[in-house]
């Protein structure tokens, strides 16, 4: 399906994430697949990669994921069923450097995974507030919370260009493989900018683009949902970052991650076009 309007986009993006919330099979292409997800031939429970983003109905595989896209042992620990669904593309928590007491902001909460990961580190002084455009997703966050007692995390139904967070709210704005699915980066980074105090920073993990998108891989909706199509250059993400106002932006492309997101789609011409990196930034 070819389409460049944003609506389209947005409601191909919400109705699969609300199938994985639902626990359809992720990457089947057709009734399961995730917000994040690669194709993957025959509705398999597994991810399609081993760079995470695909996500897995099978809680080991999605272990296997989350660990090999840099979760420890550890954080994985003592995490609500179906938390972590493996649709990450790398592990914000390892770049944030959380300190007890602050406030978290998390696009795309999903599950819930990475909220409750930051809970563990702000404590009971902080809070963590998730957001994501998906009820069936918030859903689910709200179940899993209330399921192991979180009581230093919420969970808001909202869109990551329109924030429902006030102004200068948080300390940190933290996101996994999220950015890429909007239409509108800028104005996403603009909001995070709004609701950071001064000081305040992101801690970002997201799929980029290395070169520019070729028009026929740009116009796909479901490559856009696979969190392809929707990859921005690194270049042009630093530059939205300035505009928005932040300083230190700093886009890094993780070594290796594009030969494995290209063997993700065999039928892609992606040729190292595409890898996940890590997004930082600070509010002066």
């Amino acid at each position: 399906m070819h389409a460049t309007d944003a609506g389209i986009i947005r409601t191909t993006i919400r109705e699969r994430y609300a199938r994985t919330a639902r626990g359809a099979v992720p990457g089947d292409g057709t009734a399961g697949g995730s917000t994040a997800s690669g194709s993957s031939a025959g509705g398999s429970k597994a991810g399609c990669c081993e760079s995470g983003c695909c996500g897995s109905t099978d809680p080991a595989q999605a272990r296997d994921l989350a660990l090999k896209v840099g979760y420890t042992p550890k954080e994985l620990q003592d995490m609500p069923e179906g938390a972590n669904m493996g649709l990450g593309c790398g592990n914000p928590q390892a770049i944030a450097a959380l300190r007890p007491g602050e406030t978290v902001v998390d696009l795309g909460s999903g599950g819930g995974f990475d909220c409750f990961l930051a809970a563990r580190q702000v404590g009971d002084a902080g809070h963590v507030i998730g957001v994501d455009m998906t009820p069936e997703m918030v859903e689910k966050a709200r179940r899993n919370a209330r399921s192991i007692g979180c009581a230093n995390v919420s969970f808001r139904l909202g869109e990551i260009e329109h924030l429902p967070v006030a102004d200068g709210e948080a300390d940190v704005v933290i996101s996994n493989c999220v950015v890429n699915l909007s239409t509108d980066k800028a104005r996403v980074f603009r909001e995070a900018f709004r609701v950071l105090r001064p000081g305040g920073r992101i801690a970002m993990t997201d799929i980029v683009a290395l070169a520019d998108m070729p028009g026929d891989i740009r116009r796909d909706v479901r490559l856009h949902a696979e969190c392809v199509a929707g990859a921005e250059t690194v270049g042009r993400l630093e530059a939205m970052l300035a505009d928005a106002g932040f300083a230190g932006a700093c886009v890094r492309p993780s070594p290796g991650s594009a030969e494995k997101l290209a063997a993700m789609f065999p039928n892609v011409d992606l040729k190292g076009l595409v890898a996940s990196a890590v997004i930082e930034a600070v509010k002066r």
